[in-house]
């Protein structure tokens, strides 16, 4: 920006990328709260190394954790992120995958190395059509079906030569894939939030953070109804990280009344959290009042709508995506309308914080198959119950998952 710009310009600046420009945030902080430092400088290598010994850890108790992959619908992209023609490497749920974008537009997702010599065909790979190419040899592989449909140096193509595929859904500005393990389960069907898809809702900025847990102990959290008033009750401003100590704690306190519910047949693989949220000043003055109704999804998606009379509704997807057994990448999308930018990006900065204290705890504690609950509490009890339906015989232990990474 030119410092000859006039105060009223840089103002008119501030205001266009308010509006206009979406805030994007890779990984916001990592959710170890250590405090490691020698003499009076921050010890990197220290810090994680601590992270490695606490992960270790963790993986004694692995005989408690249930499969770390359930089935359902997972988040492997968001749209953006594949354009026409392009090929993107993918590992996730334990699979090396290729996704690649046709002409026409169409997603694909196959396995990604050849049957033929084992390259990878999301390294180099090329769109042809709507087959895929390998970088190795230049054998063609057809979308659709997996199928191989050219050798350019053979006369013909090998008879059963094919590449798995799997099925995608595009809706909401993300590609899903369809994880089950037992692989002929027909898949529910993925809700379509008609603002984002008619773009009546603009895109205002995503966050996305790497966390250390099993990936049910995410949406587990919208039904621990009682961590809300100890884990996000202190004021935004205090932070993330050292909320407990921040000297901005008493700048105001979140009050939340929060009830989860599944949701009956057909919609079995749903449920419900519903918030009731307010910001009190004094105890006669509550601001920002808001209502937020959570839809889970299936094991790894959730829906986030909220309502306020005052500053209309913003939409947030929230998507899981399992790197590993213990590693979840956690993306969250905020969308709203053009004019609600500035008030989206301070829900966007609140989540955020908020986000951020779930961490320390998701990092740093042990999952309980067994928890010692209390009548209060019921809300867990109904949660893990309603989870189950996304773990089958089927489903790969967290041994046998575990297992796949140490080639």
């Amino acid at each position: 920006m030119s410092p000859l710009l006039s105060g009223n310009a840089k103002s008119d600046q501030i205001g266009f990328k308010l509006l206009f420009y979406p805030f994007l945030s890779h990984q916001v902080y990592d959710g170890y709260n250590l405090d490691i430092t020698v003499g009076r400088k921050w010890n990197t290598l220290a810090k994680r190394d601590a992270i490695n010994r606490i992960r270790k850890l963790r993986k004694i108790g692995a005989k408690e954790l249930p499969p770390p992959y359930p089935n359902g619908w997972y988040s492997i992209l968001e749209s953006s992120d594949l354009k026409v023609g392009e090929v993107k490497s993918i590992f996730a749920l334990g699979e090396h995958l290729v996704a690649y974008r046709t002409r026409e537009r169409n997603v694909y997702v196959l396995d990604a190395y050849c049957p033929h010599m084992g390259a990878n065909l999301g390294i180099g790979g090329r769109v042809v059509d709507d087959q895929i190419e390998c970088p190795f040899h230049q054998w063609r592989f057809r979308g659709s079906d997996g199928k191989c449909v050219n050798i350019p140096y053979a006369k013909g193509v090998c008879q059963g030569s094919k590449l798995r595929t799997w099925l995608v859904r595009e809706v909401n500005d993300n590609i899903f894939l369809w994880y089950h393990a037992n692989p002929a389960e027909a898949p529910w069907p993925l809700p379509i939030i008609k603002e984002i898809e008619n773009e009546e809702f603009v895109f205002h900025g995503r966050n996305e953070f790497f966390v250390n847990c099993h990936i049910q102990e995410i949406p587990e959290n919208g039904a621990d109804l009682a961590h809300f008033k100890a884990v996000h009750e202190k004021s935004i401003l205090a932070g993330g990280i050292n909320s407990v100590t921040s000297r901005w704690k008493g700048a105001g306190s979140h009050h939340w009344q929060a009830e989860w519910k599944p949701c009956e047949s057909p919609y079995k693989h749903f449920a419900r959290v519903t918030l009731k949220h307010s910001i009190e000043v004094t105890s006669k003055l509550h601001i920002f009042e808001m209502d937020v109704t959570g839809e889970q999804i299936g094991p790894a998606y959730v829906q986030l709508h909220m309502k306020s009379a005052t500053f209309g509704r913003i939409k947030v997807l929230q998507t899981i995506t399992p790197v590993e057994p213990l590693i979840q990448k956690v993306v969250h999308r905020f969308y709203s309308q053009r004019i609600l930018a500035p008030i989206t990006k301070l829900v966007f900065l609140g989540e955020s914080v908020m986000f951020e204290r779930d961490m320390i705890m998701w990092n740093h504690k042990a999952f309980r198959k067994h928890p010692q609950l209390v009548k209060e509490d019921s809300a867990i009890k109904l949660f893990r119950s309603w989870y189950l339906q996304f773990y089958s015989e089927n489903s790969k232990t967290f041994s046998e998952a575990s297992e796949s990474l140490d080639w």
